[in-house]
């Protein structure tokens, strides 16, 4: 008994204790915001405040659990993790669900009473994966085998999420991962320029060709006011959540006393992907202000572990979780202020959903 407490012990001291109390602070934030956002429902918060909660504890479970393992360890079984990211996507074919969000991104396995998100299960092994194929080739970083080589890791999991799932969100967050590890692990900027000039070469043929109209729809809101002015098609949640994000004022209707939030359906995903809106009319641009702060903290704590390790492979896995974090954070927030394309991403520890806090916690042990 003693040396397994020892054991458990040697595990907290190897991980970063200041960015674990970061992020239960954040989650313990994120449940009063859940509890209140869900309070409307016919069945009231308790079951989201108790899977939510489980959750948690399963996420500090798995943050102690992968700060105990060497990075090398990963590294080494680099086919696996691979393996294990084309399983896990490939088990949407035959148990996949959409949850009504028209995105089949959900495994729904009737022997478990909750749904697993396996891209977000597959975040982590794939900033592991790409940083290990980054530090395998860091004395040719910029060569187009080395390129060429990040590009394959990354198309696989992007291609494929996007052949089965339809979630052109989730996918996005693989690529932004790509590119902050890209930006951060010394490629060439030549490579940037060759993407950028893809892009724009491509950017029709894409526009016109795998994007539906549904998504052109979305991002199109954002720079022609005369589409849609009435909000009832595609700017229609942006509007819904500009008007509860702006209806808190500086302090905010009071937890449980929101308007749009206490009633039901006023407030599309207000406890998924608009709870920032939500918290913005019940606790007003100081419950705001105290989220972004606790998420900006979180992420600085990251790059900053990056920039003190002398270490490739565990910078790179440093900056990879941030990119993630970074990613959805803007995406999400961006959402609800009208900045930016409905793509349905949660805001990290904050917004419900158990598989997202399990592999917040995972990646930041990993961190």
């Amino acid at each position: 008994m003693r040396r397994y407490i020892g054991k458990l012990f040697d595990a907290f001291r190897k991980g970063d204790l200041v960015l674990l109390l970061l992020c239960a602070v954040t989650t313990i934030f994120g449940l009063l915001a859940i509890a209140s956002t869900t309070n409307a429902n016919a069945a009231g918060p308790m079951r989201y405040i108790l899977v939510q909660t489980g959750a948690a504890v399963a996420g500090v479970v798995a943050y102690v659990f992968f700060s105990s393992f060497d990075t090398e360890f990963f590294s080494e079984h680099r086919p696996l993790l691979t393996f294990f990211n084309i399983f896990m996507l490939l088990l949407l074919i035959p148990f996949g669900t959409d949850l009504n969000t028209g995105n089949k991104s959900w495994l729904d396995f009737p022997f478990l009473p909750f749904d697993i998100q396996p891209a977000e299960v597959c975040k982590i092994s794939f900033v592991l994966v790409m940083a290990s194929v980054m530090a395998s080739r860091q004395n040719s970083i910029s060569s187009p085998l080395s390129i060429g080589h990040i590009i394959l890791t990354m198309g696989i999991v992007v291609g494929l999420n996007l052949l089965v799932s339809k979630d052109m969100g989730v996918s996005l967050i693989f690529v932004f991962i790509t590119f902050g590890m890209v930006l951060t692990g010394g490629v060439s900027f030549f490579w940037f320029a060759v993407v950028i000039a893809i892009l724009l070469l491509g950017g029709p043929l894409a526009w016109e060709f795998i994007l539906s109209e549904k998504q052109q729809n979305r991002i199109m809101v954002l720079f022609d006011p005369s589409l849609d002015p009435n909000g009832i098609g595609s700017r229609y949640h942006t509007v819904r959540a500009l008007r509860s994000l702006t209806g808190g004022g500086l302090t905010g209707q009071g937890l449980f006393q929101g308007n749009r939030t206490q009633t039901r359906g006023a407030l599309f995903a207000q406890h998924t992907d608009f709870i920032f809106a939500a918290i913005g009319e019940e606790l007003g641009f100081i419950g705001c202000a105290v989220v972004l702060l606790l998420l900006i903290a979180i992420i600085l704590r990251v790059i900053w572990v990056g920039n003190r390790s002398t270490d490739y492979l565990r910078k790179m896995v440093c900056y990879g979780t941030a990119s993630a974090l970074i990613f959805q954070v803007v995406i999400n927030i961006g959402m609800c202020i009208g900045v930016m394309p409905v793509i349905g991403l949660t805001l990290p520890f904050i917004s419900y959903g158990g598989s997202s806090i399990i592999t917040l916690y995972a990646m930041l042990g990993l961190v």
